[in-house]
């Protein structure tokens, strides 16, 4: 009898923690946008402010072309064809400041944390990024969204609903982004639902 029992709490506690799936959009959200991933060298203050400055000036050349982008695949075709633009844009920045740091440009999917940026909420999970590494890369990162171009948005537009509306993503999405709705989950006791066809 007590293996019974040991498999019913076993059962009922991992289909708890491993069978609940989010239901209200995220994965499309995950294949819908376009993340800047930014590295400084260091976590000394003066790499710190470095780092802000290599992402204003990453943001300031690639904003507007961005902006004529009609959908995420239009967005990663336009970072490929510019990826030497923004290093050199980043690396300007940085002789600018009296540093000699060279710039590594990487793309491809890579995992975020949950992040808020003002009005907008991000959820964790797997995104396309643009990650910008400035000389060693072992400071603190600077997360934000490229695309749609949110990340000077963000702060400063009062209706960012209207860019991610323009660039396809759905209400439900939107919802999310902008914490209009609290994200809904559906449990599926899955492992119970065998125990009891199995045991029942």
């Amino acid at each position: 009898m007590k293996p019974l029992i040991m498999f019913t709490c076993f059962a009922l506690i991992l289909s708890i923690f491993s069978a609940a799936m989010p239901v209200n959009g995220e994965v499309e959200i995950y294949d819908s946008v376009l993340r800047l991933h930014v590295l400084a060298n260091s976590d000394s203050t003066e790499d710190q402010q470095l780092k802000l400055c290599v992402r204003d000036a990453v943001l300031q050349c690639m904003n507007d072309g961005l902006s004529e982008c009609g959908d995420i695949e239009q967005a990663k075709a336009y970072v490929s064809e510019n990826a030497e633009l923004i290093t050199s844009s980043a690396e300007q920045c940085i002789r600018e400041n009296g540093y000699d740091y060279k710039v590594a440009i990487e793309t491809g999917v890579e995992q975020y944390p949950t992040r808020n940026y003002g009005k907008l909420s991000l959820p964790a999970g797997d995104y396309y990024s643009v990650k910008v590494k400035i000389g060693k890369s072992e400071g603190q990162n600077w997360w934000c969204v490229l695309f749609p171009p949110l990340c000077i948005g963000a702060a400063m537009a009062n209706e960012p609903e209207e860019e991610l509306a323009a660039v396809g993503l759905t209400q439900n999405e939107i919802n999310i982004i902008t914490k209009s709705e609290e994200p809904e989950y559906e449990i599926k006791f899955k492992l119970l639902e065998i125990f009891k066809k199995t045991f029942v």
